[in-house]
């Protein structure tokens, strides 16, 4: 009962509304006044947290009540794409959705929002019942999470529900690491490069020897861990005094996850301790400040909750196989698994997300609509 036709010229409009992280705004009305022309929701909240995010709008909380009886569900997209972003025009070849330009698609996650709203207009055209349900649409999901995280989750009807943001197809993520983000800020000495370089402290010195010391990449099964971004120096004949190293570490053990957080702190701790210093200049001795904060939890579901138990069901009853399977990604999931609300996440077909490649079947994302009218109606 898809409409695929319906559901691709809703993915195109949705692709070619500029919305990256914090300019979420059009996209979001673009989706309140479609719901309302069309979809009668019972209730429609747009929460308050652009002032915590910094985005044009805040989440959006659409209620239905399809008559049905059970348990409230809940289905999630994010509003917002990473960048590059600006000016998508979408090209389409046969069954295959990809960028005409230099920007992203943006199937990630304008597929999982084309796919929810096609599945409530294909309910309502057809008069069937379903179960209540609260679509959930999150901004600054890139950008680190922020929508979800200043969610309020009482605004959420349902206990359990599904994230739709992954690759592949008949896929349903059962389980994500955790995150700790790391910030590093290492003060040396500044000096002029040819009159007296001796008498500085190169501070890219230091974070090159705790660098070229760590494991990084994939460390184990459960574990990775990166350095993403270096920044300091003002002058190829000055020896630089500051240098900022960003990294983070992921893990599905928390043990490991802070073991191997702390293994990074010592590489900087013992990189500075190694600095000679030049005595009787005067100078402050250099300084490492090492930060680190949790991006997201990690989660693992079991075969017995509700949430895959129900997602199995309506895979038999289209008589397909589905695979769970741990990823190595945060999500909005990851925010929803730490409220105490069990979210798997289902594939949307989406391929090579974030990057200009990036694209979609048509055949894929209708495949994914039947899976959710299933389960909304079983």
């Amino acid at each position: 009962m898809i409409n695929s036709d319906r559901l691709a010229d809703l993915f195109v409009a949705l692709c070619e509304i500029d919305g990256p992280s914090r300019h979420e705004g059009r996209v979001a009305r673009f989706v309140e006044s479609l719901i309302f022309e069309e979809l009668s929701p019972v209730e429609f909240i747009e929460d308050d947290s652009a002032s915590k995010t910094g985005s044009e709008c805040g989440n959006l909380i659409i209620r239905f009540d399809g008559g049905l009886a059970g348990s409230p569900i809940f289905f999630n997209a994010h509003l917002d794409t990473v960048e590059p972003a600006s000016g998508v025009r979408v090209q389409r070849k046969g069954d295959t959705f990809f960028s005409r330009g230099r920007t992203v698609l943006g199937a990630d996650d304008r597929s999982g929002i084309a796919i929810l709203v096609e599945v409530i207009r294909a309910l309502r055209d057809h008069n069937i019942p379903f179960r209540p349900v609260d679509l959930i649409f999150t901004t600054c999901e890139e950008v680190g999470l922020l929508g979800a995280k200043a969610l309020d989750p009482d605004l959420i009807r349902g206990r359990f529900g599904y994230s739709l943001d992954s690759t592949g197809v008949d896929r349903v993520v059962v389980g994500a690491p955790s995150a700790n983000n790391i910030r590093v800020e290492i003060s040396g000495v500044s000096a002029h490069s040819g009159l007296n370089p001796e008498e500085g402290i190169s501070a890219i010195v230091i974070a090159s020897k705790a660098i070229s010391n760590m494991v990084l990449g994939r460390i184990d099964e459960e574990t990775t861990a990166n350095i993403g971004i270096i920044s300091g120096g003002t002058a190829t004949n000055i020896v630089p005094d500051h240098v900022t190293v960003q990294g983070e570490v992921r893990s599905h053990s928390e043990e490991k996850l802070e073991a191997n957080t702390r293994e990074i702190e010592s590489k900087f701790l013992n990189a500075l301790n190694s600095v000679t210093l030049s005595p009787g200049k005067g100078h402050l001795p250099p300084k490492v400040i090492f930060c680190s904060d949790r991006q997201f939890p990690a989660f693992r579901l079991s075969e017995s909750e509700e949430t895959l138990v129900l997602v199995q069901r309506a895979a038999s009853v289209l008589s397909r196989d589905i695979e769970f399977v741990v990823a190595g990604g945060g999500s909005d999931a990851n925010i929803f698994n730490g409220y105490g609300l069990s979210t798997a996440i289902i594939s949307t077909g989406m391929t090579k997300v974030h990057t200009t490649d990036e694209f979609i079947h048509l055949h894929d994302m209708a495949r994914t609509s039947e899976l959710i009218f299933t389960i909304l109606t079983s």
